[in-house]
């Protein structure tokens, strides 16, 4: 059973539990039986986003067993002063807005306490006198870390049926927590639907094993290792071995955006030979020139659309006469850079999804508290699912364009979540 469909469950038994008659809650919810009378209630005074509520609870006493219980109501949480619909409020706000826990407590209790900065908001408002609310970040960062373990609950089997194009991108990001210690953050996406599956959290990426255990993650979600045709990613040889050991019939190309900047000090190295004996401006122009000159060269040879296209180019740069050290460096890697000109591979992206970490420092750099490695990783399984269950802008920028506007990968995967939101996946 995949996320959506625990998703979906989730859904209808608060639908269920909702609709339920008078009649169900006399049936014994531990033994089954229906001779049971009313057992009095009790008040409760949860926080919602109209205000503080007063909700009378029933209570009914079985008299088979002997026993006790309450009616549930769907909309509040057991344990809580606060609604369901102030976590899911409260969660969203901080994930989806990528706001710090302390500013996320902030909004939410002006909102629904009609104080703080809710009196900045409306002029005619007036600040209450009896109550205020006192939604702490503390308590915003126990529902955060309470939706990291159903998270962490849903690994098994959750992009189960979904599939895949095999044509894959991974990469890792360095985040340093309590103490000095580092650790790396290893995702895997879908080039083709943006589908991303559980990240991992490991101490590097140089070692087979992490990479091993990323592969092992995706394979226990429900991802087809034999479907797999290639990965694009940067140069770490942990990876190639990783490959090598597990899907032998997989390639790995490399990032484009990686090599650019690997030959970047190469590059400013040959460039500054020129112009010697020249001043001022007609030495940044004689600079200029030949750095546009080596630039459209190695375009030339990492823009090909064949390989002899490739190998042609690469003999015009090593003719140049500050090409040399550029041509030796780009023929080291050259048959890695061109795999997704194969027809085996076709498909395959030529950047590693570096978009990524853009997407995953906005939402969750400020204020996120990292203190371990644990809390780490429940909060990159809580954006993971954010970002399948969320669709991309509809509307186009001036500067940017969406492939997909108004889907989520998940849509595009061929299984649409419809009304289903990551905050139903997530059982908030």
């Amino acid at each position: 059973m995949n996320i959506v469909h625990r998703a979906r469950q989730f859904v209808q038994s608060l639908r269920e539990q909702a609709h339920r008659s008078v009649w169900d809650w006399r049936r014994c919810p531990y033994c089954g039986g229906t001779h049971t009378c009313g057992w009095g209630s009790y008040q409760r005074r949860p926080w919602t986003l109209e205000g503080r509520q007063s909700v009378r609870i029933p209570r009914h006493r079985c008299y088979p067993c002997h026993r006790t219980y309450s009616e549930q109501n769907p909309w509040l949480v057991r344990r809580s002063w606060y609604a369901r619909e102030v976590h899911r409020c409260a969660i969203d706000f901080w994930q989806h807005g990528g706001t710090s826990l302390r500013r996320a407590a902030e909004f939410v209790r002006s909102f629904i306490g009609r104080q703080e900065r809710y009196l900045l908001w409306c002029i005619s408002a007036v600040r209450p006198a009896k109550e205020e609310c006192h939604l702490a970040a503390s308590t915003v960062h126990r529902w955060l870390d309470r939706a990291g373990r159903e998270a962490e609950r849903t690994l098994p089997g959750q992009l189960e049926g979904i599939g895949s194009s095999g044509c894959m991108g991974t990469d890792g990001l360095w985040a340093r927590l309590r103490g000095g210690t580092k650790a790396v953050l290893l995702a895997l996406v879908d080039n083709a639907t943006g589908l991303l599956w559980p990240p991992v959290v490991v101490a590097g990426e140089e070692s087979e094993q992490s990479w091993r255990e990323m592969l092992e993650r995706a394979v226990g979600a429900g991802f087809d290792l034999d479907r797999l045709r290639g990965v694009v990613s940067d140069g770490a040889n942990g990876l190639i071995g990783c490959l090598h050991e597990m899907a032998k019939w997989a390639n790995q190309q490399r990032c484009v955006w990686h090599l650019w900047r690997k030959l970047g000090g190469e590059l400013a190295r040959q460039v500054s030979k020129v112009g010697v004996g020249l001043f001022g401006a007609a030495a940044k122009a004689a600079r200029g020139r030949v750095r546009r000159e080596l630039a459209a060269l190695i375009h030339a040879v990492l823009d090909a659309r064949s390989q002899e296209e490739a190998e042609t180019a690469l003999v015009q740069l090593r003719a140049h006469q500050l090409g040399a050290g550029l041509a030796r460096q780009l023929e080291e890697c050259l048959d890695a850079a061109l795999i997704h000109l194969n027809a085996y591979n076709r498909g395959l992206a030529r950047v590693a999804p570096e978009w990524l970490w853009r997407d995953f420092r906005l939402r969750l750099s400020r204020g996120r508290n990292h203190g371990t490695g644990v809390r780490l990783e429940r909060a990159a399984l809580v954006w993971a699912i954010y970002h399948n269950f969320t669709p991309a802008q509809s509307r186009c920028e001036r500067k940017r364009r969406y492939r997909r506007p108004g889907q989520s990968p998940l849509e595009v995967a061929g299984v649409p979540p419809g009304e289903i939101s990551y905050l139903d996946a997530l059982a908030v």
